[in-house]
């Protein structure tokens, strides 16, 4: 089912609805619940969730809000892949997710990754600047407290790179932590944050004193 949903995604400028258990569901209302139960961050588990993951990832996130040149485009995630949905009111709003540590990086060659890399964030347009970036990059950081590294997969977008300054002013004791990390995240595919952020503003001070 999901890979029909793929191949109607890629061939449709904008998705209307998908076909779901015999029946044609508006994509709004795929990401909506009555379940009350469903608030906060909840790990993507069953079928209708990874459905709900899709419809966020690639119709939402890669059509009608489109991909800035300042972002990254991402394909829909395997059924192994660990993510979080995260829910409000009754919504799904956000989500992320997380190559595990000494998962395989990509079906080519038998490289793993070396520490847990946050994947891909996304939150719909309407419920930005809300918090709900920092929320979840603090949900990741708290999920693996015993890693002495946590990665955030290269290339970050200006955008996370807001969240992640904000994210490292609060929790300062995370700035050793967070790393940029290309495949599969060895010292030599990796920069720090927090150091790279630094650097960046004191370059960009130097340049307006010369000018």
């Amino acid at each position: 089912m999901l890979l029909q949903f793929t191949c109607v995604s890629l061939f449709l400028s904008v998705v209307l609805a998908l076909y779901v258990n015999q029946r044609w569901w508006p994509v709004e209302d795929v990401v909506k619940t009555a379940d009350p139960s469903r608030d906060g961050l909840i790990s993507v588990q069953t079928f209708g969730e990874r459905i709900v993951l899709f419809v966020l990832n690639y119709i939402i996130f890669g059509m009608p809000e489109g991909n800035s040149p300042h972002g990254a485009f991402f394909l829909p995630h395997s059924a192994t892949e660990c993510a979080k949905i995260l829910w409000r009111n009754g919504e799904a709003v956000a989500f992320y997710s997380v190559k595990m540590k000494g998962s395989l990086c990509d079906g080519t060659t038998s490289q793993c990754y070396l520490l847990p890399v946050l994947d891909t964030i996304f939150v719909q347009r309407k419920y930005r600047r809300g918090g709900l970036g920092m929320k979840m990059l603090r949900d990741f950081c708290q999920s693996f407290k015993t890693e002495d590294a946590l990665g955030i997969s290269c290339p970050i977008s200006t955008a996370m790179y807001q969240v992640c300054l904000k994210y490292l002013q609060t929790y300062p004791e995370e700035q050793k932590r967070l790393w940029e990390v290309e495949a599969p995240g060895d010292w030599s595919q990796r920069v720090n944050i927090w150091l790279k952020i630094q650097m960046e503003s004191s370059l960009s001070g130097r340049h307006g004193i010369h000018s």
